[in-house]
């Protein structure tokens, strides 16, 4: 029971993770939170749902296509609604990000409709059951999925020279421009990859709970976001730990207390780590000195 348990916190833990890293790094470099960002985790969902209906694509085609065009969408979102709001309050931004949130919202309705749609099978669903553990591919594909990518994002930041770069930004963008950097590029390649990850794990949530709908990135960003901020909101390696933490207190809570309380657990979660530790377990202590 309790490894059963374990297993499906891990599997929302991991998507947690990869949307909540689109938020640290977008605040780690711009110091706003982009309300946009769960939508375009909605939108990796439809094209993952496009990609499935046109048929004939293998899943790791679908997988590389989704991420390009919602890494493409963030780039775009940034372009237009974030790029010259870079010198006014973190106010206007914050109302600029909810506008795009809405825009990306009301898009999908009119592109893919204001229906739930099942998303057509890329591959077989195999079931695996070791003494009272139940688990199935599905689960395989999104923890083996989720895994790589965030060692891949760990590596590029790590020690790749855009990387390096994206790093210089978040510590002070002045600076970084005045040793030749083009701040501009650096803000749209961290875009495209926060953007990139989130359509991954839509695409993989799509499949793995058979349904999309154009409203399925509310909730999904807000626990996302609360994952940010448990791990430290700026942090990548927090927004990993935070998304892995609170995937596993909604699947115990969820378990022990009722299957319609997990949003208020991860809400709950959110206001006892404002209240206890506001920077988060990764959190530098002036990450909020500029705050929204």
């Amino acid at each position: 029971m309790i490894l059963q348990i374990i297993v499906n916190g891990l599997t929302l833990g991991c998507t947690y993770a990869l949307i909540a890293l689109g938020y640290s790094m977008v605040y780690g470099s711009l110091r706003f939170i982009n309300f946009a960002h769960g939508d375009v985790y909605m939108w990796g969902a439809c094209f993952g749902l496009i990609f499935a209906r046109i048929g004939n694509i293998p899943f790791p085609v679908a997988l590389i296509l989704t991420m390009i065009c919602t890494g493409l969408l963030g780039v775009t979102v940034e372009f237009l609604a974030y790029r010259r709001l870079r010198n006014v309050p973190r106010v206007v931004v914050t109302a600029s990000a909810l506008g795009a949130s809405i825009v990306l919202s009301n898009l999908a309705r009119v592109v893919v409709g204001a229906e739930t749609y099942a998303v057509p099978a890329f591959f077989e669903t195999k079931y695996y059951t070791v003494g009272n553990l139940v688990f199935n591919s599905l689960q395989f594909v999104l923890l083996g999925c989720s895994i790589v990518l965030m060692i891949v994002l760990n590596w590029f930041i790590s020690k790749s020279k855009y990387g390096k770069a994206i790093r210089a930004t978040s510590e002070n963008m002045d600076v970084t421009n005045l040793m030749g950097i083009n701040t501009n590029l650096i803000i749209s390649i961290t875009f495209f990859i926060g953007s990139a990850l989130a359509g991954a794990a839509g695409l993989l949530i799509g499949i793995y709970y058979d349904a999309v709908y154009s409203t399925m990135g509310y909730m999904a960003g807000m626990k996302a976001f609360t994952s940010a901020i448990l791990g430290g909101i700026g942090s990548i390696p927090g927004a990993m730990l935070g998304g892995l933490i609170l995937g596993q207190i909604e699947s115990f809570g969820t378990t022990y207390i009722s299957s319609s309380m997990g949003p208020a657990i991860a809400f709950a979660v959110l206001i006892v780590v404002l209240l206890v530790k506001p920077t988060g377990l990764f959190g530098a202590e002036d990450v909020h000195s500029n705050r929204v």
